[in-house]
């Protein structure tokens, strides 16, 4: 498990790296990464994060798309804030999936930590959807998950990989700094064609 682990988490570690850049690459990697976690958490019985790689899967095939084909109105996606009714609405789901996740995991499996683990695989599917449309708050919430995450791999004596979620706390506020550069680039530019 130590050598399979170690792959996951080198293919993990440059897929954040390179969203943090805004590099399509990181959508494949990121297939590859989940993949490999897919089998780790299936012998740590972390079930929810098993199903959590699966919508990563999807989500960085959807990823892959809409950084290649951007947006209808101005062609590139670039990097922006969401709005109010938004940020209630992705709360509100990530919130009940994810107590609905635990009850039914702690009721019909024999899942390790299943609401805690239910939790963050709900809001983490809500963040990673968030980065595939480039809106900046997601790696705010990146950096708050990564901490409850470091905890639950530790408590499940996955070191390696709670090593790599302390690296993507540092890999999350270089990432928001980039972003949050690129948007007020993004924005600076507007203004002066508007100008």
């Amino acid at each position: 498990m130590f050598f399979l682990e170690s792959v996951a988490i080198a293919f993990t570690l440059l897929s954040v790296y390179l969203t943090g850049r805004q590099i399509i690459w990181c959508w494949p990697l990121s297939m590859v990464s989940v993949s490999l976690y897919a089998l780790i958490f299936y012998d740590t019985r972390l079930y929810a994060e098993i199903g959590l790689q699966g919508f990563y899967f999807v989500l960085a095939i959807y990823g892959w798309w809409s950084w290649q084909h951007g947006t209808e109105e101005n062609g590139e996606l670039r990097v922006t804030l969401t709005t109010n009714t938004r940020r209630v609405a992705l709360l509100s789901v990530a919130t009940f999936s994810g107590l609905l996740l635990g009850q039914t995991l702690s009721h019909y499996t024999s899942a390790s930590l299943p609401f805690l683990d239910s939790m963050l695989a709900s809001f983490s599917i809500t963040t990673q959807w968030m980065q595939t449309r480039k809106l900046l708050e997601s790696w705010l919430v990146w950096l708050i998950l990564d901490v409850f995450y470091i905890s639950m791999f530790l408590y499940k004596k996955l070191y390696l990989t709670a090593g790599m979620y302390t690296v993507f706390l540092v890999l999350a506020a270089i990432g928001y700094a980039n972003w949050k550069r690129s948007m007020q680039d993004s924005q600076s530019f507007t203004s002066e064609l508007t100008a």
